[in-house]
């Protein structure tokens, strides 16, 4: 249903740069799919009586969940062998696609170094192969190079591998790290003397999260319930123990548990609670056999997050009504909260998002009309400034900054048209050193594109932002065609980066966009608050808004406007293709939560009872009745709807397999045009789909096959 993924949207346009073949084939909207030339498959009906209170639903393809169940996966496989036959004109332009999306990319490449703790610590690429190497050197980058973790090696005889988490003890010696080789998310954790290379014999499942006492031996780690996949405990682990101590255990079946280091490694974080309702509790990492002490017992609607500093603990809260958040500090010995004091006041304009806390300066990530800026404070005098970012529409973030006797402040800066940037920022005098650019080969230019902030008037009269990009020379004459994104859940904003991928939509003519709809956070807490719960449709509606000024704004055309979105975006797509199916030429939709009566009925299926605060709780008739308006599953009606391309994993543990997989089976049977419709699932992948960064350059290539087959492109090439 969420994390780890967020959606694009995007919209793309220009003719300019496109062969005067490829213009006529995209004038003309010649599709190249024939998909009533083959039987598509029809999954058997197998009626089931769902009632929640009062209402009873039939649901005839609930079977689809039994995933042991031979059947299914011949349904599964069938799915897949349709998917490729009608997509089969255009095999060469996806394999074509694919080979200049991997063309872009510096496969050699290694990220830039960090200092911690008397080392330089970075990742790196090799030529051919999917996974990154963990290395580290010691004292400067000059030194030998220590390989701490070869992800290559791992995944041998793995069709799915991810792995990391990288944490090495206070004394140098050991190295934890997790894997997961099943898509799962449930993790197994090492433990590497980093002296002899060799493994301990200590290993355990994992959440992934794992953290070190100072004494170097021993481990506080979280873990899943096998069932619903919540992490509901903490443990204690002893190198060389044989039997681990359980410290906390989260009976609250809403409720999730994690665990955090603070940057000055003098404290354990345990945090624990859902959204807005939370609690964190606190140890010494000096203490071997310590105990956790709350500092803020958990009630209704109040959040907080904690780091520490010196002798105060800072902290993070939307206390007193505080919605956009503000920072505020406490003695380490006087936690209570009628101790708490202002650091950062509440802005109502203004989202404070994260801090970073230094020796001489405090530096505050806010987000203020859709986009990030950066305050920085002088603890000496309290001064304070901005980091100027220089740009529209654009994307930034803290990098690594492990370091408190430091004022040099790392972070990210990115945008649709510039390639990520490493930067180096001096907080005393105010200059910054490129310490890398993100290399994109194969003949990119970012002066050959132009980006765009605009907002868009709603029905309720709200203005939604939204962030564009398209080559220059670009024509609003509504020939175009259009790729917009969206996710609008979780509070989870949608940033304008930059992605290598959509420059071969680019200069072909597209033009790109995201929908910074509500449900997210681009324009404060209370975006949010607009896009949940009961008032879910504000998310759909804003969608839809920003296509439709799209079209009358003449950037596109309705048999031009492409739509996409996955997981909680999957939401989106499903929806907006029921309210509104001619508006969009094409939906692609991957891992969609689309049959969310069901999923939120069951407690037993993963993540279901702690997103109660975020779509519902079916339990509550007027929660129930208004989940059923927008559910996708539940709203397919006898119409004729939009070519769909649906994918999905049969390992996801977010969004389950059976759900897209009903979505289509059900779709199939009611909808009364010849489009086309496919789905197509990843039998070896997770929520990401694939766990190689090339397998996933396949996967995208073949989403972008699926558009241009549908505005008849068939030729992979083109002119800039």
């Amino acid at each position: 249903m969420k994390k780890n993924w967020v959606l694009l949207l995007v919209i793309f346009s220009m003719n300019a740069c496109i062969p005067k073949s490829d213009q006529k084939n995209m004038t003309n909207s010649i599709n190249l799919f024939t998909p009533e030339k083959y039987i598509a498959p029809t999954a058997a009906e197998k009626p089931k009586s769902l009632t929640v209170g009062v209402d009873t639903r039939q649901d005839p393809y609930y079977w689809l969940n039994e995933r042991d169940n031979a059947e299914v996966i011949q349904y599964l496989n069938d799915e897949n062998a349709y998917t490729d036959s009608v997509l089969s004109p255009v095999k060469t332009l996806k394999a074509d696609l694919f080979n200049e999306l991997k063309a872009r990319i510096k496969e050699d490449d290694s990220s830039v170094p960090y200092f911690k703790h008397g080392y330089f610590y970075y990742t790196r690429f090799e030529t051919g192969k999917e996974y990154p190497i963990f290395c580290r050197k010691k004292g400067s980058l000059e030194s030998p190079e220590l390989i701490l973790l070869n992800v290559n090696q791992l995944a041998e005889g793995h069709q799915y591998m991810l792995a990391g988490g990288i944490n090495v003890s206070p004394d140098d010696r050991y190295m934890m790290y997790v894997v997961d080789s099943t898509g799962r998310n449930l993790f197994t954790a090492y433990v590497k003397d980093l002296q002899t290379g060799s493994l301990l014999p200590d290993q355990f499942e994992t959440a992934g999260g794992l953290e070190w006492i100072n004494d170097s031996k021993t481990i506080i780690y979280d873990t899943k319930d096998p069932v619903t996949l919540r992490s509901d405990k903490i443990w204690r682990h002893t190198l060389g123990g044989i039997k681990d101590e359980l410290l906390f255990n989260e009976i609250d079946e809403t409720a999730y548990c994690s665990i955090s280091k603070s940057k000055s490694d003098k404290y354990i974080f345990l945090n624990h609670g859902y959204t807005q309702n939370v609690e964190t509790h606190v140890m010494s990492a000096d203490e071997s056999k310590g105990s956790f002490d709350v500092i803020k017992p958990r009630t209704k609607d109040f959040y907080y997050s904690v780091d520490h500093f010196g002798d105060e603990f800072y902290i993070l809260t939307n206390k007193d009504g505080a919605k956009n958040f503000k920072l505020m500090k406490t003695p380490v010995s006087k936690v209570s909260v009628d101790h708490w004091i202002d650091v950062i006041p509440h802005d109502e304009n203004v989202l404070i998002e994260h801090f970073e806390i230094f020796k001489n300066y405090l530096v505050v990530q806010e987000r203020k009309n859709g986009l990030n800026q950066m305050l920085v404070r002088n603890w000496s005098d309290g001064a304070e400034h901005y980091i100027d970012f220089g740009e529209p529409t654009y994307s930034a973030g803290f990098g690594e900054n492990p370091e408190f006797d430091t004022d040099v402040l790392r972070y990210v800066f990115n945008s649709f048209k510039t390639p990520p940037s490493t930067i180096d920022y001096n907080l005393a005098t105010k200059t910054k050193e490129i310490k890398k650019v993100q290399p994109i080969l194969n003949g990119f230019s970012s002066d050959n594109y132009e980006t765009a902030f605009v907002w868009v008037e709603g029905q309720d009269k709200t203005k939604i932002p939204m962030s564009l990009v398209y080559r220059k020379g670009f024509k609003k004459d509504g020939t175009a065609p259009c790729y917009l994104v969206g996710y609008g859940s979780y509070g989870s904003t949608y940033d304008p980066d930059f992605n290598s991928n959509w420059i071969s939509l680019l200069d072909r003519g597209f033009v790109c966009g995201i929908a910074h709809i509500r449900g997210g956070m681009e324009m404060g807490f209370k975006w949010y608050e607009q896009g949940k719960m009961m008032n879910k449709m504000n998310t759909f509606t804003d969608f839809i808004d920003c296509g439709q000024w799209l079209v009358d704004q003449k950037f596109t055309s309705k048999d031009r406007l492409f739509a996409t979105g996955r997981s909680a975006g999957g939401l989106l797509m499903g929806a907006i293709t029921n309210l509104r199916p001619d508006l969009f030429k094409g939906i692609i939709t991957g891992v969609p939560f689309v049959d969310v009566l069901t999923t939120m009925s069951d407690p037993s299926i993963p993540l279901t009872t702690g997103e109660y605060t975020e779509w519902g709780n079916p339990n509550i008739k007027a929660e129930y009745d208004y989940m059923k308006i927008y559910s996708p599953y539940d709203n397919i009606e006898t119409k004729e709807y939009p070519n769909i391309y649906v994918f999905t994993s049969l390992n996801d543990s977010q969004v389950q397999y059976f759900e897209p997989a009903k979505y289509v089976a059900k779709l199939r049977k009611l909808k009364t045009d010849h489009n086309t419709l496919v789905l197509k699932t990843n039998m070896s992948g997770s929520h990401g789909g694939s766990s190689g960064r090339f397998q996933r350059l396949h996967e995208r290539a073949a989403e972008y096959s699926f558009m241009l087959g549908l505005l008849g492109i068939q030729d992979a090439g083109i002119k800039n």
